[in-house]
Parts: structure tokens; C-alpha cells; sequence
């Protein structure tokens, strides 16, 4: 179906809504409930950010408003994640409407980059640590000023009222999380960057662990002037300088510049939908990890996979091939629209996926699968772009019931290790291919080029009923695991109808290429025997474990049901 035809379904009964209207009692006096609620609800890494967001939300707040203060938290207690230095990306639902509208707060790179950013003198790339811990990693961020965007468009309450947690726990002090406190202290390079081993250093020379107060009074100062100025605060002014002059220095000094900050803007448009089985899915489009997710569900809903199961291995079978399919074309093809041409709609053709879904044999696995020849497709040479695991998800619905799904990221652990203002700024840069072209002289789809967005995994869902009605919010973190991630979990909700926490416990597996990366003690042993027999065999590793799934559900009595991934330390909260 063409993309205007779904939106135009997803939109056609818009006039004769339903939505919920507000509670019936007052917010303040109804108590937090957990994993369900009747109004409202939000899931996130962390709880101190899901508490942030409830208090939006009990003081009459939309799903946006409650956006702005779980990041601003999550800045704050998850900063190896994501945070005011990095960038997001954003799905809306308007209950009012019907309408699903993505937000884009992607990263650009500095108008100076070059495809050669990151290869050395040598011609040769850049050792990845090298690179990430350089100047040259970090992108104009986007994330402030996409949620301003989408805030003043679907806020209700002022802008300036939406900090106070973030403000108050950064001046005050707030409880070293496990996974924070462990992140400070673990071998990653950024770790013993020279500004991270200042900031999680305390007085006596150790280094911060969990369950210690922390404090971070430049970052209370931040939010301070980003509640009173909007993104203007880091985007011009006295924190962008210092962006700049920090980017400046060594090793290998970045190109950023006043001018680059000062003329980021965000992206809207409405959401690229597909219909899948009786539900329209709605993700961002490209450079976003959507149209990968979209393409496995197409092919997925070539195959018997719903008449399976959790407890069946040609379920996770039908599952691994799709994914492998999937990843095939999206590492050759998936780049910013805006700079080279992304064959999205030939990808998503129901011809197109007729013809890969029969690549898929229905008894024993074959070799990687190349890529194919969508609609659109020019010559592309094989994507080099390697992505890691970092990124934080949540999702939010409102007493009206308005929903925001947003993963947001600095790319990998504390971004590049680099700070200002008492942030870290984002590495994303390194999301683009290092070797911008093949040997063949071939473009890649993803090299580097000044003010482009590089591509990102990140693809955060939101589920509708062929009415337009909303059905689920999910998505994770998880570098290019995202894409199974994700899948997965739809897969668990719309097929094997899980409940969402459900769907979200389901062992991870990632199929790309040859490799099987999976949490292989979670799987049944004859599931995972099932799927050996199948020429699948499970290995740990290479980021299986690295999911941050959280989602809502609505219920047909209306009711919310929430899921947070117990790989990491959120929860689901509402009233």
C-alpha cells in the first residue's frame, strides 16, 4: 500500500474519535500503579525520569511535556545513554486527529566534514576508539531542540515548567544508579577520558559507585538556561562556544563551528506507516532504523510466524531469516534522504517483499543473503558503518490519550568522552561509514558529507488498529540489535499477542549475515535444538543482551499496560 493511502487510512475515521478525555478524579490523589494504570503512563530506563514525567503528567501535562522532563532526567542519572549533547528521534500520536507525526533530531555533521573525516593520513580508517574519543566525532545535537519542536506544537504546559526535577537533582544530589555507577567505572575509553575521570572522580580520588549521592551543579545551571531560553541555550550563547573550543582541541581537533550550531534545525513529517496483519505500524522514516523495521515486518507477514509461537523453533526460525533479509538491504541502501537517494518505497513494495520473503526456506538456512534491487536502488557499495550498543528508549501516553515513542542517544558510552556545561557531548558522527566508498570506487550510501544526519538503527514504534486507534508504543536501544530488537518485540505483541512486558522478556536474537547473536540460556533447549537442526545456531555475544525495551499498550477496556526491560533498571509507571 502507498504511503499516502495508509495515512489516509490511518486518518479516515478522525472525525468520529473516541479518545480518552481526562481522569475523573484529580491526577495528584490517584497513587502510581505499576505496569498498568487507567490514564496515563509512562516507561523509562530510569525510575527517577519516569517519576519526572508522572509529575508532568498529574499537573495536567501532555505525552510532549512529559518528553521533556524524562530526557532532561535521563541527561542527568542515565549519562552513558543519551543526553542534551546528543540527538533523538520522535513518534507522535494525536488521539484527536489520528494522525502520527515523526520528529527527527538526528545529529548533523559540520558544514567543513568530508567523506574522508575519518580516514587517517595513511588513507586508511581511523582506529574506532581513536575516532570516537577525537573532535571529529560529535554532531550539531539535536535532541533539545526536536523536543521544542514537538513541545510547542503539542505542549500544554509552559516550557519553563518542565525542568524542575532535572533542576532539583542535579543541585541537590540524587542516588548513583547501578548501571551509571558501573558504566564510571568500567574499561570504556570515554570512562578514562580526561573530563569524564574529573566529573566521576569524588574528593578523596575514588572514582563514584552506586548508591553514592551525586551531585552536578553545571548541569543544574544548563537546564536552568534551557528552561529560560529554549534551545537557543546550547545552540548559541556562551555553551556553544564552549561546544566549539572543545571540539578544537586535541586529539584531533573537529570542525565545528558557531554557524553550524546556530543553524541546526529539526525535521517533522508525517510517520512512514505500513499496514501489518490488522494494525498499521508508524515509525520515522529514513535515515532512521523505520524502514528497516517496516521491511522485516512485510516479510514476516509473508510467513506463517503468527501461527507459531515463543515455544516453537520454526517461529524463531521464520524470525531469523526475515531478520537477515532485513539487515541485508538496510546496510546497503539506508542513508540520509536529503543527500543520496533511498529506494524506502521500493523496499516496502509488496512486490519487492513477494520476492525476498521467497529467499526464505522454509527448512534450513543458507548462506548470508546479499542484498537486492529494490525499485530506486542506485549502485551503493557495502556499508562499513559500525554502530555500538548505547541509546535509551521510552514511551509516554497521556491522560488525552496522546502517545510519544522516542529513543534518544549520544551514541555510544558517555558519547565521546567529552564535556561542557555538564553534559557529554554525542559521538554520532562515527554512525557514518568510515570507508566512504568501495574499492570499486562506489559511493556508500552512509559516508560522511557537512550537514548530513548519519544513519541510525533508532526506530521507535507506535502500533495503531486499522481505525486509526492506538494500540502500542514500543521501541529500544541497542546500536544496530535495535532493528531485531524491536522486531521482536512486535512480533511477541501483534502475533504471538503477548502482553507487552511479555513480548519484551523474550530472549533477544540478532540474525545478520552468518552470525546468530542471541541470549542463548534464555531460549528453551528444545528451541534452541530446533533451531541448530534448522542450520541456526545461537552464540553469545555481540550485543544480545544490550536491549532497553519499553512500551505501552492500550487494552480493549482502555486501560494502559506498560512494559520496562529487565536488562536494564526502568519501569512502567501510571495512575
Amino acid at each position: 500500500m502507498k504511503r499516502l493511502a495508509v495515512l489516509a487510512l490511518v486518518g479516515a475515521l478522525a472525525a468520529c474519535s473516541t479518545n480518552p478525555t481526562s481522569p475523573d478524579a484529580p491526577a495528584a490523589s490517584l497513587p502510581a500503579t505499576q505496569g498498568a494504570a487507567r490514564h496515563a503512563m509512562v516507561a523509562a530506563a530510569n525510575p527517577m525520569a519516569v517519576e519526572a514525567g508522572l509529575k508532568v503528567l498529574r499537573a495536567g501535562g501532555s505525552a510532549v511535556d512529559a518528553a521533556v522532563a524524562v530526557q532532561a532526567v535521563l541527561g542527568l542519572v542515565e549519562p552513558q545513554s543519551s543526553g542534551l549533547g546528543g540527538g533523538a528521534f520522535l513518534t507522535y500520536y494525536d488521539a484527536r486527529t489520528r494522525s502520527v507525526t515523526a520528529y527527527d533530531g538526528r545529529e548533523t555533521a559540520p558544514r567543513a566534514a568530508t567523506p574522508e573525516l575519518f580516514l587517517g593520513p595513511d588513507g586508511k580508517p581511523l582506529n574506532r576508539t581513536e575516532a570516537i574519543l577525537s573532535g571529529r566525532s560529535t554532531g550539531v545535537p539535536g535532541a533539545v531542540a526536536m523536543l521544542a519542536m514537538a513541545q510547542a506544537e503539542h505542549g500544554r504546559l509552559p516550557w519553563n515548567r518542565l525542568f524542575g526535577d532535572a533542576e532539583r537533582l542535579a543541585d541537590q544530589g540524587f542516588v548513583v544508579p547501578r548501571r551509571m555507577g558501573e558504566a564510571a567505572n568500567s574499561r570504556a575509553p570515554q570512562a578514562q577520558a580526561p573530563d569524564a575521570v574529573a566529573y566521576f572522580t569524588k574528593p578523596d580520588g575514588t572514582r563514584i559507585r552506586p548508591g553514592d549521592t551525586f551531585r552536578n551543579p553545571a548541569y543544574a545551571a544548563t537546564v536552568r538556561r534551557i528552561a529560560a531560553e529554549g534551545p537557543k541555550a546550547i545552540l548559541e550563547g556562551e555553551i556553544a562556544e564552549a561546544i566549539v573550543a572543545r571540539l578544537a582541541r586535541d586529539p584531533l581537533p573537529g570542525a565545528m563551528t558557531l554557524a553550524d550550531l546556530r543553524s541546526y534545525r529539526p525535521k517533522k513529517g508525517p510517520a512512514l506507516c505500513r499496514p501489518y496483519r490488522v494494525y498499521v505500524v508508524c515509525t520515522p522514516g529514513a535515515p532512521s532504523g523505520g524502514p528497516a523495521v517496516l521491511q522485516g515486518l512485510g516479510l514476516l507477514e509473508r510467513t506463517e510466524v503468527a501461527s507459531r509461537g515463543p515455544q516453537d523453533p520454526q517461529g524463531w526460525y521464520l524470525f531469523s531469516q526475515a531478520s537477515r533479509l532485513m539487515y541485508a538491504d538496510r546496510d546497503r541502501y539506508i542513508g540520509d534522504p536529503a543527500f543520496v537517494d533511498v529506494p524506502v518505497e521500493g523496499l516496502l513494495e509488496p512486490a519487492y517483499l513477494d520476492a525476498r520473503a521467497k529467499l526464505i526456506d522454509p527448512a534450513k538456512a543458507g548462506p548470508p543473503p546479499p542484498p537486492g534491487s529494490p525499485r530506486g536502488a542506485g549502485v551503493r557499495a557495502p556499508d562499513r558503518t559500525a554502530e555500538v550498543a548505547g541509546t535509551t528508549h521510552f514511551a509516554i501516553v497521556d491522560a488525552w490519550g496522546n502517545a510519544v515513542s522516542m529513543t534518544t542517544t549520544v551514541e555510544s558510552i558517555f558519547g565521546s568522552g567529552r564535556m561542557v556545561a555538564g553534559f557529554f557531548l554525542n559521538n554520532q558522527l562515527t554512525d557514518f561509514s568510515f570507508q566512504p566508498v568501495n574499492a570499486d570506487r562506489t559511493p556508500a550510501a552512509n559516508a560522511v558529507a557537512g550537514g548530513k544526519r548519519p544513519r541510525s538503527s533508532m526506530a521507535p514504534a507506535i502500533v495503531l488498529d486499522r481505525q486509526g486507534r492506538f494500540v502500542a508504543a514500543a521501541g529500544s536501544p541497542g546500536g544496530p540489535a535495535i532493528l531485531a530488537y524491536n522486531l521482536k518485540t512486535m512480533v511477541g505483541m501483534l502475533d504471538w499477542k503477548l502482553p507487552v512486558q511479555s513480548a519484551i522478556d523474550l530472549p533477544n536474537l540478532i540474525a545478520s549475515g552468518s552470525f546468530y547473536a542471541a541470549e542463548v540460556d534464555k531460549f528453551a533447549p528444545e528451541v534452541a535444538a530446533g533451531l541448530a537442526a534448522r542450520g541456526v545456531q545461537l552464540r553469545s555475544g555481540a550485543g544480545a543482551e544490550g536491549s532497553g525495551l519499553h512500551g505501552i499498550e492500550r487494552l480493549p477496556d482502555g486501560s494502559l499496560r506498560g512494559g520496562a526491560d529487565p536488562r536494564r533498571e526502568g519501569v512502567a509507571l501510571g495512575y
